[in-house]
């Protein structure tokens, strides 16, 4: 019996080279190198000189039109979608272990199977534990659906591709991605051949035959999507758990989607019964003190369509040591030390001597600069130790000039705060309304030193 050869595959990637190297030399990703068997090589041949061309078409000749949608059963998931699935979408969904994946899934799957076909195909539990999840669910009511839910444990591709075309549902959700694998291939699941295989077979029976799939993906301990990159490159839409497993609330937020806004953010409470939506996620990232605090600023920001308050903490505290520390949770750390100086250059405010600890509450992660001004009046409001002006709300992009810059969406902005009962907003000049907001005061700036003056007066 003639000796299995083997390659070494980046996981990243999914380049090939003959030996093992510590990084690999297409994407300079380090410790990504596997080993795996080497797939036999197609005995047909490549090209076919004499097939039968594809048609081709304008593009003015192809007449665009809405695509249809239909809900999940769920608001917050219908939200992060775009407004729900789509006929022949796949989408695909990560996470940490234990974060809720599954459970989200099996609640959206029992409110559609009312009305539609619906298929969970499960590789990593049996149909006994998938049945005893939806009874501590609550799932196993006549009126949930739950009942009309098809099950299959299964993860081998071709008898999934087998099922899906014989039962013809309406929505598939295969869980895990990394458990299937093919025939076609002599890799173990989970490799980055078997996941790029199989995720192409599945999307090419979901365009076929209009099938919705979603699929669940691992991820690396890094947090990262586990498998080969191009698996997010295939799908239409890439959806990700965010949050701390050991907290109530679950955030997933949309990393790519062809049918909606990227970025959008939905907000769920783990409970006894399941992920629920949050109505309100803006009191989540509020903090109630019972007396103004220093160190804490209000900032408005923006996750896709929705507008959020949330909270910014700030620590200044005299460094112990040579060199002090600076922490930022949930903002990025980079930035943070760019602030210190533009604060320290442009407002004569000077952190050297002192370590800064940033956090953003709820264990939210915001990435937009928009936050950059409710960070440096967070910073000299601990520094100063004397809070803020109650019902004081801020957004704003902080340049290295000095300057504040205007941050998009700046009415649906105001119009959040003022609904919440906030009764001032420090914002940019480009963003101040053209028309009063009712029970906000406007205070716009085009300064940081300015905005920091400002602040004091409204003390």
């Amino acid at each position: 019996m003639a000796k299995s050869k083997t390659v070494y595959v980046c996981s990243a990637c999914g380049a090939q080279s003959a030996k093992w190297s510590g990084q690999c030399a297409s994407c300079n990703e380090w410790n990504t190198i596997v080993e795996t068997v080497a797939e036999a090589a197609s005995s047909g041949h490549r090209f076919q000189s004499l097939a039968q061309r594809s048609p081709v078409r304008m593009l003015g000749q192809i007449e665009a039109a809405d695509v249809p949608r239909f809900t999940t059963g769920i608001g917050e998931f219908d939200r992060v979608l775009g407004g729900g699935l789509v006929p022949g979408g796949v989408v695909l969904i990560g996470g940490d272990p234990g974060i809720g994946k599954s459970t989200l899934l099996l609640q959206s799957l029992a409110a559609m199977a009312r009305d539609r076909k619906a298929l969970y195909v499960s590789g990593e539990e049996s149909g006994a534990q998938i049945a005893l999840r939806a009874q501590r669910l609550g799932l196993t009511e006549a009126a949930s659906g739950a009942s009309e839910l098809a099950l299959l444990a299964e993860i081998q591709l071709e008898r999934i591709q087998a099922t899906i075309d014989a039962e013809r549902p309406e929505i598939a959700v295969i869980d895990s991605i990394q458990t299937v694998y093919s025939d076609a291939l002599t890799s173990a699941p989970g490799s980055v051949a078997q996941v790029r295989e199989c995720a192409a077979q599945l999307t090419r029976i979901a365009k076929q035959l209009g099938v919705t799939i979603i699929m669940v993906g691992h991820v690396t301990k890094e947090g990262a999507l586990a498998g080969p990159r191009v698996l997010e490159h295939i799908v239409d839409t890439v959806l990700y758990f965010e949050g701390d497993t050991h907290s109530s609330y679950r955030l997933v937020r949309a990393i790519k989607n062809r049918f909606g806004a990227v970025n959008e953010l939905g907000v769920f409470a783990m409970t006894d019964k399941g992920l629920r939506g949050v109505a309100n996620p803006s009191a989540l990232f509020l903090s109630q003190h019972e007396q103004q605090v220093a160190g804490s600023c209000v900032l408005v920001t923006q996750e896709g369509t929705r507008p959020l308050l949330v909270e910014v903490q700030a620590l200044v505290d005299a460094a112990q040591v040579p060199n002090p520390r600076r922490l930022a949770v949930g903002l990025e750390q980079n930035r943070l030390a760019m602030l210190l100086a533009v604060l320290h250059r442009h407002a004569g405010i000077g952190c050297f001597d002192q370590d800064v600890f940033l956090n953003a509450v709820g264990g939210v992660k915001i990435a937009e600069p928009a936050a950059d001004l409710a960070v440096l009046l967070a910073i000299h409001s601990s520094m100063r130790n004397k809070p803020l002006p109650k019902g004081l709300v801020v957004f704003g992009e902080v340049g290295l000039a000095g300057e504040i810059r205007p941050s998009p969406r700046g009415q649906e902005r105001l119009k959040e705060a003022a609904k919440l009962g906030f009764s001032a907003a420090l914002i940019p000049k480009a963003n101040a309304p053209k028309q009063p907001i009712d029970g906000l005061n406007v205070v716009a700036v085009d300064r940081i030193e300015q905005a920091i003056d400002r602040v004091r007066e409204l003390e």
